[in-house]
């Protein structure tokens, strides 16, 4: 009877899922969640900034779905229902219940096995689900953050800054630059204003004087912040940054016809590219469900 309960609720949430067969293919090389060790600032910040709910929790138990509820789901994956016990909600409104449903698709081992997940712990990355209380949809087939110190430790900083009025949006790319030379030799400022996912003004400035090292900074604002500084690494500004910018900037979005100027401000954003780093990015970025 439990089991006949089972399957009819997990068809109920295989909406939730809806993993297409691509999906399921990434999880085989990604594995299907932020590993406790070694995991990158940016693995933890893609999740975190597409997810209006973060959870806490220790699995509790894992039933495997047959085939039949499992339908375009490759055979070296495994289509489980999960349920937890929610330890704290780290992100969301409303509250959550104590105990959490989702389903989750895991790559088998080469004999066919599936890693024991009971009592492991977890920090889920998704959202409600209407009318299903204690019912999470992750945001990507593997939204799913191994508990560690370290983990801890990160999520919840990206949570903090994620959730602010002001936090900054995805930055799609750059709209235009100028570069404007100064009165002596080898004095000069380059403005780089970048397109965002909402809108966001947001705007570089990179500061060129003799005798001097380079300086640059960030405003997100409509006005260009005179005690703006840059970013610095792992945190919400620098990811959006560092993972969202282009490599080079085009000469065609530099306004100006001459040479110099265009060089100059190529110069001043390779300057930041370096400054900034590498988005060190080590997981498949898919889009969200």
């Amino acid at each position: 009877m439990k089991t006949g309960f089972t399957i009819k609720l997990a068809v109920g949430l295989g909406l939730l899922l809806g993993t297409p067969v691509v999906h399921a293919q990434t999880l085989v090389q990604s594995t299907f969640a932020v590993p406790a060790q070694g995991a990158a600032y940016a693995d933890i910040a893609d999740l975190v900034t597409i997810s209006p709910l973060i959870l806490d929790a220790q699995i509790r138990k894992v039933t495997s779905l047959p085939d039949t509820q499992a339908v375009g789901v490759p055979a070296n994956i495994q289509r489980v229902l999960v349920d937890a016990d929610v330890t704290s909600l780290i992100r969301g409104t409303d509250g959550f219940a104590a105990k959490a449903r989702f389903l989750l698709d895991v790559p088998k081992n080469n004999k066919g096995k599936i890693p024991k997940l009971q009592k492991r712990r977890y920090f889920l990355l998704g959202s409600k689900v209407s009318g299903s209380p204690g019912t999470i949809k992750l945001s990507k087939p593997d939204a799913l953050v191994e508990w560690s110190p370290a983990n801890d430790v990160t999520l919840r900083a990206i949570t903090r800054e994620a959730v602010q009025i002001d936090a900054p949006e995805a930055v799609t790319g750059v709209s235009g630059a100028f570069h404007s030379q100064g009165t002596v030799l080898g004095e000069g400022e380059t403005q780089i204003f970048l397109r965002t996912a909402s809108g966001q003004p947001i705007s570089v400035s990179i500061l060129s004087r003799p005798g001097q090292s380079k300086r640059w900074a960030v405003s997100t604002g409509d006005v260009i912040d005179e005690s703006a500084i840059a970013p610095a690494k792992d945190t919400l500004l620098w990811y959006r940054l560092a993972c969202g910018l282009p490599r080079t900037l085009d000469a065609r979005l530099v306004e100006s016809s001459e040479a110099k100027d265009i060089a100059s401000a190529q110069a001043d954003y390779r300057f930041v590219m370096e400054s900034l780093g590498p988005c060190s990015r080590t997981r498949p970025l898919a889009g969200a469900r």
